[in-house]
């Protein structure tokens, strides 16, 4: 089906039918209807990168995220989703991975489909990638992460002062001897380096650290625990770098009769819906991720539609939950 078809059904000039289509405005809501009807008769569905060039807009942006195994980037993909639907744009999403590798082949693709803006996962890319992307014009919004650098836009909150805030709470809980369980990811990475030397700098013994593929699972929680009742049975708090691994720790110190927070204290990471619902209940790093994507679907939809955008830089930050088990 062509859109010349669906002008003959309507009864209406081809360019007639496309105005219905693209800029519904400018028809009357006669015209509208009979067009409306037509599409419904026939499923034509208009050919959005034809009209893409035509109007250098594509009315959509592609978001990259490691992921969509996962739950702690889903906050961020629906809030993405749902602000930009509001503005008439549409949402694809493609998945990189942890390893590395893989972000430029996906990049490649995404730019050579011409979308009005592209999300990104973290600030870490290949030369390649970054190069891509200046080239490419597009606006890029990066998330998840904070630098002094950014591609063009970025919304998102320190690992490095994650970190040290969970390394000086469990140390202002009286907890001395302290662990790490994370994922083999950079940013996991950097929350582990910059916990260990936050409780070395208060005078604790560097703390153990387990480090298991990303992305998380339960199971890997319960064997990193394992381990380290194996190897430093006088752990007292355990941080890990995401809630699915605490779930895992939480699991494996019932097993092995550890009593927490009693004989030991556990944190996450992504305040997932669940985390307040456990026995006991999790104490996690909430990340807004519904405020990164609000955010970064306003920074794309003010680039596109010719809005200056004054702050390229926002830090949403973070904040510990509180919970039963720290």
């Amino acid at each position: 089906m062509t859109l010349h078809d669906v002008a003959k059904l309507a009864g209406v000039a081809p360019i007639t039918a496309s105005r219905a289509l693209n800029t519904p405005q400018q028809v009357s809501a006669e015209v509208l209807r009979k067009v409306s009807e037509a599409v419904t008769r026939t499923g034509y569905v208009p050919n959005r990168l034809a009209g893409g060039l035509a109007s250098t807009r594509s009315r959509l942006v592609a978001a990259v995220v490691p992921t969509i195994a996962g739950p702690v980037f889903l906050e961020t993909v629906q809030s993405l989703t749902e602000a930009l639907a509001e503005r008439g744009y549409q949402l694809m999403l493609g998945q990189a991975g942890y390893a590395g590798g893989r972000e430029d082949a996906l990049l490649e693709a995404i730019i050579g489909r011409r979308p009005d803006g592209i999300v990104l996962t973290g600030i870490l890319h290949s030369a390649e990638g970054r190069r891509r992307l200046l080239a490419s014009g597009i606006p890029v919004v990066e998330t998840w992460d904070l630098t002094p650098t950014p591609i063009d836009m970025l919304v998102g909150f320190s690992h490095v002062e994650v970190g040290r805030a969970v390394a000086r709470h469990l140390h202002a809980k009286g907890r001395r001897r302290l662990a790490v369980v994370a994922g083999d990811d950079e940013r996991a990475g950097r929350r582990t380096d910059a916990f260990c030397a936050a409780a070395t700098a208060l005078g604790l013994r560097r703390p153990r650290v387990v480090t298991v593929p990303a992305p998380t699972t339960l199971k890997s929680g319960r064997d990193a625990l394992a381990t380290l009742v194996r190897e430093a049975g006088e752990t007292d708090a355990v941080f890990c770098s995401s809630d699915l691994l605490a779930l895992g720790v939480l699991t494996e110190a019932r097993v092995q009769g550890w009593a927490v927070p009693q004989r030991l204290a556990v944190i996450g990471f992504g305040d997932l819906e669940f985390a307040a619902d456990l026995d006991p209940a999790l104490s996690s790093v909430r990340i807004q991720g519904g405020d990164i994507g609000r955010q970064a679907a306003r920074f794309i939809v003010d680039r596109v539609e010719g809005r200056e955008v004054a702050e390229k830089v926002v830090d949403i930050g973070f904040s510990i939950v509180e919970r039963q088990s720290a």
